[in-house]
């Protein structure tokens, strides 16, 4: 990001805090860190339009989050860097970076790499193997996990479905174990958002480093079909190791207008959850710099609330 980007971006945090003073109370003093209930962190899908539209570099994450928006955990999108995964000295640069500025690098989400739940076999088990390098890359960066799909090409029952997806993850984490790592769901469409249904999946693999990520904002299963939020969330919790918070639109008070935010993260504290939560702005109203700055005040200020 260039000196004139990062201007726009300060002008921008501070037209937003203007506009809404709530936000700018939100987010004064934060909760004593022993009393902490959970972590923000950020995902670099906050800010995909300006990744694909180069106006942003993936090299320069680490320090957008830390030196603009004061966070100290990030999650990777591998579409940003999908060339690099076992390019060492691009990814050792990348780690230096994140290093130098004390921002952990958490997790990598993984797309495009096949259908871990395909019902031909052997494309099944070339996805899991195309996964393998993200996994040494996760390892290499010092990640709890990589996020992937538990996708099935919409091909059998209910229960079909869900066998092939738990054959696939089993599969790779098995893999993930030898190196550490654990490998997480989000619920990312069609059978995904189905809160059960994953669940389900969770149980069927039976393993200990294969987890969840709910994202509070994705349960569309078909253009027709829209499961639960809340249902979902509360039924993917016992297997989560990381929370995606989405957020697109917010109303004139700072919350998310499409999302009750206290009852999702009374959701996941009820949960025993208390690791980090993810800011995912994928909204086009705001900025993407406003759409961050609003999530992380109104995630600052419910935990004030919670914590109080």
């Amino acid at each position: 990001m260039n000196r004139r980007s990062f201007l726009q971006q300060s002008l921008a945090a501070g037209a937003v805090l203007a506009a809404f003073p709530r936000l700018a109370l939100a987010d004064g003093p934060a909760p004593k860190a022993e009393s902490r209930l959970f972590r923000i962190s950020l995902a670099e899908w906050s800010f995909h339009r300006a990744l694909f539209a180069k106006q942003m570099d993936h090299m320069d994450f680490p320090r957008v989050a830390k030196m603009d928006y004061g966070i100290h955990g990030i999650e990777l999108v591998n579409q940003f860097f999908a060339s690099k995964a076992k390019d060492r000295d691009y990814l050792g640069a990348f780690k230096q970076r994140a290093d130098d500025l004390n921002v952990k690098i958490l997790l990598i989400m993984v797309d495009g790499e096949g259908a871990l739940g395909d019902p031909d076999a052997k494309k099944r088990k070339l996805a899991v193997e195309n996964h393998y390098k993200w996994i040494e890359a996760g390892q290499f960066f010092g990640c709890h996990s990589i996020r992937v799909n538990a996708e099935t090409n919409g091909v059998g029952s209910y229960d079909e479905q869900q066998d092939r997806a738990a054959d696939g993850l089993r599969h790779l984490c098995e893999f993930g174990a030898q190196h550490g790592l654990n490998v997480i769901v989000e619920n990312h469409g069609h059978l995904s958002s189905n809160g059960a249904w994953l669940a389900g999946v969770m149980q069927k693999v039976g393993l200990k480093n294969c987890g969840t990520l709910p994202d509070l904002g994705n349960f569309a299963i078909s253009d027709k079909e829209i499961y639960d939020r809340y249902r979902g969330v509360q039924e993917m919790m016992p297997y989560a190791k990381a929370v995606s918070a989405k957020s697109n639109e917010f109303d004139d008070l700072g919350n998310e207008s499409h999302i009750d935010y206290r009852r999702m993260m009374r959701i996941v504290l009820e949960a025993g959850y208390h690791g980090w939560v993810g800011i995912e702005y994928e909204g086009d109203k705001l900025s993407e710099s406003e759409g961050v700055l609003h999530t992380k005040a109104l995630l600052e200020r419910i935990q004030a609330e919670l914590a109080a």
